[in-house]
């Protein structure tokens, strides 16, 4: 598998979990620019959720979580600010979803994330 495809199933199976969370999925994959794209857009009551998803095999190489840089960050911020410019949006927030798929699929979702 490579790259793309783990992200795209990395992806799916985080749309799945947010909808059984009641959930509602916006947008997938809104790009802004080449280092800018927002994964999931999703609506949960009256704030939309803007959601970063990494994905990995396995946990041998680090958490997905590790993977979220400083700049990676960043970059979804402004792609928080394009989207925020171009819609009206009174209350959001910034998700991060980690997956892991082996030895069993293992989701971890960290809610209203920040850089401090």
């Amino acid at each position: 598998m490579n790259n793309r495809a783990l992200g795209d199933n990395g992806e799916d199976i985080a749309c799945k979990f947010l909808e059984k969370q009641g959930y509602k999925i916006l947008e997938r994959n809104k790009h802004y620019s080449r280092f800018c794209e927002l994964d999931i857009i999703a609506q949960y009551k009256n704030t939309t959720i803007f959601v970063e998803v990494k994905t990995r095999k396995t946990a041998g190489f680090g958490t997905p979580f590790e993977a979220i840089t400083k700049t990676k960050f960043e970059n979804i911020l402004k792609g928080v600010h394009y989207y925020l410019s171009e819609n009206k949006v009174k209350d959001y927030r910034i998700d991060v979803i980690g997956i892991t798929l082996r030895p069993q699929i293992k989701i971890e979702h960290l809610k209203n994330v920040s850089l401090s």
